[in-house]
């Protein structure tokens, strides 16, 4: 069963683009976009976490927060554009989990929802760690080993394999792994990504028969896995 999200946030861009990145992590997510309706939605919804912003209309984070400690221990992970250490101390004393400062990367929030889920006994994260013949992409470890041989890979080559690898036989865009490896925040030019399957293509080839790093013509790239 997928863990429930509640993201309370007013600023739609940012809710919609946590909700995107967290229903893509396997989260069933629901949001509100101002305390009142997300005291009622944590009471209907009853979310494993809350995503919770500080700046709300009608009711605070600071209130909600307070309401749902009344009630409950939730791990609650409070979002805020105020950065100084007062306010994370508050936040903190208040009950609150973890406390990420906007601006943020997504990578940043995913990586903090499952690391206050770990402390708090949630469900285990994804695995960091897929093994192929002749093939193991360790994130733990950032490590690639192919044919009992650790490989010198480069973070962003190792996270595109990687992602590639979580999806076999997915075909994923330019843009779409772009967005997913590089982040939201990238402007380059998107062939970036052919080097990269390039350099990995030449790392991993002759490692087996089994899988191999396709070319989708006119779509993109999936890592093929036979059977």
């Amino acid at each position: 069963m997928a863990r429930k999200l509640l993201i309370v946030e007013d600023d739609e861009n940012i809710s919609e683009l946590l909700t995107l990145y967290m229903e893509r992590e396997g989260f069933e997510t629901m949001t509100a976009g101002d305390g009142e309706d997300a005291l009622a939605k944590f009471k209907s919804f009853s979310p494993d976490m809350v995503l919770l912003d500080v700046m709300l209309p009608k009711l605070d984070g600071w209130g909600v927060l307070s309401e749902i400690r009344a009630e409950s221990q939730t791990p609650v992970i409070m979002l805020t554009a105020k950065g100084e250490l007062g306010d994370k101390v508050v936040g903190l004393q208040m009950g609150a989990d973890d406390y990420v400062v906007k601006p943020f990367e997504m990578k940043e929030v995913i990586a903090r929802v499952y690391a206050v889920l770990r402390r708090t006994g949630g469900a285990a994260e994804k695995p960091r760690r897929l093994t192929f013949e002749n093939i193991v992409i360790d994130m733990e470890s950032f490590e690639l080993t192919v044919c009992g041989k650790k490989v010198d890979t480069p973070p962003k080559e190792l996270e595109l394999l990687f992602f590639l690898a979580s999806s076999p036989n997915r075909v994923y865009t330019r843009d779409q792994l772009l967005d997913e490896v590089w982040g939201f925040d990238y402007f380059g030019d998107s062939r970036t990504v052919d080097v990269h399957i390039k350099r990995l293509r030449e790392k991993l080839e002759g490692a087996s028969e089994k899988w191999r790093l396709k070319t989708v013509w006119g779509v993109g790239y999936k890592f093929e896995v036979d059977g």
